[in-house]
């Protein structure tokens, strides 16, 4: 399971991060430190919810 998730990772990753830069951007936060948290956050939330969603994919729930 820890390979699935790990391959969903770099699905999942990539599009939160880059909703978490958009969203800074939109607001109006256009510094390079808003914009590397947004990303890193991101990659961050990332983590957990590709393990979930690997779990319940492997479970074939």
């Amino acid at each position: 399971m820890i390979r699935l998730a790990a391959m969903l990772y770099s699905l999942i990753a990539t599009a939160i991060a880059g909703s978490a830069v958009i969203a800074v951007l939109a607001t109006g936060m256009v510094s390079s430190v808003a914009i590397i948290s947004a990303a890193a956050a991101g990659a961050v939330v990332a983590a957990p919810a590709s393990w979930l969603v690997a779990k319940r994919l492997y479970q074939g729930a």
